[in-house]
Formats: C-alpha cells, sequence, structure tokens
C-alpha cells in the first residue's frame, strides 16, 4: 500500500528512556486549545501565501531527508514534502485523530504519493520509531499538544542526530490558537532544545522556529513550567 497505518511505532522509539514512563510531568502553565478541525486555512490560501515553500526552503528539504509531519489533519504538508522528495522519500504523517488518517490514506492513494508512513500517536506521545526522523515539522497544532513537556520529551528518542524540530504558529495566546515566540522557545528549552532559527512567514500566516535538541534529556522531575 501507498501509506502504511502504524499503531505501535513507539516502543523501539522509547527504548532507553523507560525511566520517564512513570515519570510526572509538570503541566503546561497556560491553556491549552482543543482540536477543531484537520487544517489551518484552505490550501489554496496557504499556497498563494507561499507557506510550504517558504518552509521547505528554509529547511533546505532535499531527497534523502526523512521529514515527519506530526498532527498531520489533511495531509497539507505530508503532500508538498511527498512531491517535493520524489517517490523514495521517507515521510511520517502523525496525528492523533484517526479519522484525519484515514482521509489522509485515501487522499494519498488519489494522488499517487508512495513514501508516507500514517502513524497514530497519542495526545502526550508521537509514537515515531527510534532515530527515524530529521526534520520534525509541527504545524498549527503546537498550542493543541496537551502536555507540551511530556510531548517534547518523547518525541526527542524519533529524531537522528542532527535533526531539526521546526514550529510553524501564530503570535497569538494558546486560548486563541496560537504560541508566543516567547512562550514556545522557554517551553521547547525546558525540554532540552534550543532555537537556531527564526522568521515571519508573511504573507503568510505566522511564524517558523527551528529547534534542536540538546545530546541529553532532563529530569522530568526537573522541568519547570513556562507561564505564558
Amino acid at each position: 500500500m501507498i501509506a502504511r497505518l502504524v499503531g505501535l511505532l513507539a516502543c523501539a522509539a522509547l527504548a532507553g528512556h523507560a525511566h520517564a514512563a512513570d515519570a510526572r510531568f509538570p503541566k503546561p502553565d497556560r491553556p491549552v486549545a482543543p482540536i477543531i478541525a484537520p487544517a489551518y486555512s484552505t490550501e489554496a490560501t496557504r499556497d498563494r501565501l507561499g507557506e510550504a515553500e517558504r518552509v521547505m526552503s528554509r529547511l533546505s528539504l532535499t531527497p534523502g531527508l526523512r521529514v515527519a509531519d506530526v498532527g498531520a489533519g489533511d495531509g497539507y504538508y505530508t503532500v508538498r514534502v511527498a512531491r517535493r522528495l520524489g517517490p523514495d522519500a521517507t515521510i511520517y504523517a502523525q496525528d492523533v485523530e484517526r479519522t484525519y488518517l484515514d482521509r489522509l490514506a485515501t487522499r494519498l492513494v488519489a494522488e499517487r504519493l508512495p513514501g508516507v508512513t500514517l502513524v497514530h500517536g497519542a495526545p502526550t506521545d508521537p509514537k515515531l520509531p527510534a532515530h527515524a526522523v530529521d526534520v520534525a515539522i509541527l504545524a498549527h497544532m503546537y498550542h493543541e499538544i496537551e502536555n507540551p513537556y511530556e510531548f517534547l520529551y518523547r518525541l526527542r528518542p524519533s529524531l537522528a542526530p542532527g535533526a531539526r524540530v521546526a514550529v510553524i504558529d501564530v503570535d497569538k495566546p494558546t486560548a486563541e490558537h496560537g504560541t508566543p515566540p516567547a512562550l514556545l522557545r522557554c517551553e521547547m528549552a525546558a525540554v532540552g532544545y534550543r532555537e537556531i532559527d527564526h522568521i515571519s512567514l508573511a504573507p503568510a500566516d505566522g511564524f517558523l522556529s527551528v529547534f534542536v535538541p540538546r545530546a541529553t534529556l532532563p529530569d522530568p522531575a526537573r522541568i519547570k513550567p513556562c507561564r505564558a
């Protein structure tokens, strides 16, 4: 099949981190927005404003890189990354909503886009395979993550050496389906991620912030929640 639905890819990803299985992660000290739709805006509008092209060019996405579209929804980035990287690409389209993944699977078949593995994640665990991702894209969904500290912690084992995490969002309070850049930097840093790039996506909505993980994960019990 062109798209493969994977249920338990996280087993290997969490190897070596079992000590965190029962850890108590702090809850975010700010609102978490509910998941209300599988897309941020219409794809035509986003393309007209050049969102995906600017993001992919800024990230220097080229064949050979393994990309995860985390919170893929309708697959706006999944589809465009697959077209850019070609038929031999390795792409993971992850979401917590199985109905979104079912619709995306149908779309991938219709558009004849191979190389995409669908991953049904959990609210606090993306369930991506170990050391399998060079670039993780989190587009217009960070503010919907139930517990960003635990989610980012459990994302770390799936990142290959030199991997980057790209967050696309709008500068609004999380309750209004955005994330202020200062809050994003604080929460990412609390879990051991360092920002290496930040640009406005104008005329498209929002910004792109790129992070790299530090060599070691922090002790979950020592993570301090950031205030909005």
